[in-house]
């Protein structure tokens, strides 16, 4: 009996040709990704009546282009002597190359600015993004697989990732399979989405704090994951350099949902009870 599976195969072309038309699959996923992000977060946005689905379309557009140009620098500030030499590969985006933790920033600074010119409340949009977010980037991976980038160590698992010869590092023999980590943060994030939605359904959740489970789930999977990793990146001590980030946000996510814990618990109700009302109404 043959196993179900022996490697994933690496596509042959990152391009895909539909008609007269020339995409770069990388690009497809990732817009992908947008449209179903945004079509998430903007029926939450709407459900929750501090927006409409027209608020959350404005935000993006500016969310969006904020994002892929931070992610774009964080990309190469964080590998620049990949671009040093050769300027004009900093814009060509549709080749790979988004540092996520830039991207994060640069789009929710601006989504932030842009809600509150709206009259969106940020800790509602932050409430209405933090599933959709890690939807987008489970499908947002896949343009990994395509270009046939960001691999893990050498593995012989049943799922290890086959890569053309002329894309094998050249410390490697050609034939050499792969951790596909495309393919554990595109899981990890979809399952990421799933958990933040059933966390809001079974508890209570105040505006905001959604999204710091976000960060802390997302991360704490990233960490993980850039360990696997053995594309060329700055190395600290015992971790990449995105291991390190990864750290400071869930360690900032955690402590957050901590303290932000603590005093909501201690804050007294701003609206007073029937029960206090009727009590003061005996007071003499």
């Amino acid at each position: 009996m043959f196993p179900l599976l022996s490697s994933i195969p690496s596509p042959a072309s990152g391009v895909l040709v539909i008609g007269p038309l020339r995409l770069t699959a990388y690009g497809v996923m990732i817009a992908l990704g947008i449209v179903a992000a945004v079509s998430l977060a903007g029926r939450r946005l709407e459900s929750s009546r501090a927006g409409t689905r027209d608020d959350m379309a404005s935000i993006a557009l500016w969310a969006v282009v904020a994002g892929v140009v931070g992610a774009r620098l964080y990309h190469v500030a964080t590998d620049w002597s990949r671009f040093s030499n050769d300027l004009g590969r900093v814009p060509l985006i549709w080749k790979g190359g988004l540092g996520i933790p830039g991207g994060l920033l640069a789009g929710v600074v601006v989504g932030a600015v842009v809600a509150r010119r709206r009259g969106v409340p940020v800790p509602e949009l932050l409430t209405a993004v933090a599933p959709a977010i890690p939807l987008a980037q489970a499908i947002g991976r896949w343009g990994n697989w395509w270009n046939q980038e960001l691999f893990g160590r050498a593995t012989d698992l049943p799922w290890a990732l086959e890569i053309s010869a002329d894309n094998v590092p050249a410390r490697y023999p050609a034939g050499t399979t792969f951790h596909p980590t495309f393919l554990y943060e595109s899981i990890w994030s979809l399952a990421l989405c799933v958990v933040l939605l059933q966390i809001e359904r079974r508890w209570p959740v105040r505006p905001g704090r959604l999204f710091a489970y976000y960060l802390a789930g997302y991360f704490a999977g990233r960490f993980w994951i850039e360990a696997l990793r053995i594309d060329p990146a700055h190395v600290l001590g015992p971790f990449r350099l995105n291991q390190w980030v990864a750290l400071a946000v869930v360690t900032s996510a955690v402590a957050y949902l901590v303290f932000d814990g603590a005093r909501g618990r201690q804050r007294p109700s701003a609206e007073p009870t029937a029960a206090s009302l009727e009590l003061e109404k005996l007071m003499p």
